[in-house]
């Protein structure tokens, strides 16, 4: 993801290469550039700084549960401290709370379970 600017035109045949789709913010839309460069930020500092992949397959896998991750568990100022895909509030009479491991434990999901261990709530998660 990226603008207009020329000094992308390299990185394309290697985009195509990796059989990465390219995709370029709107024609004349500078204010985009603020949305491309948060949500890559947040992958590269969230995510891509705590692993290594060694192939393009790997990449795709840690990219996919970080997605997974930042739109079901990952709160949001901008969006009151909840998710893009909303999630209901638990009561506390709903059990104690369980860290639910996330993108290969690199990140958390809390909820509130009837489990009698922690575990058995994780299987039921995924």
């Amino acid at each position: 993801m990226h603008d207009r600017d020329s000094a992308f035109a390299p990185v394309a045949t290697t985009l195509d290469g990796m059989n990465i789709e390219e995709v370029r913010t709107a024609p004349r839309s500078p204010w985009q550039n603020a949305y491309v460069e948060r949500v890559i930020g947040s992958i590269r500092r969230e995510c891509l700084d705590h692993v290594i992949a060694v192939n393009v397959a790997g990449l795709r896998r840690v990219l996919t549960a970080y997605v997974t991750y930042y739109m079901r568990s990952r709160t949001h100022l901008g969006l009151g401290k909840d998710t893009p895909s909303r999630r209901p509030a638990t009561p506390p009479s709903a059990g104690r709370i369980v860290a639910i491991p996330e993108v290969g434990g690199l990140h958390h999901r809390y909820d509130r379970v009837l489990c009698e261990n922690s575990r058995d709530h994780y299987a039921a998660a995924r």
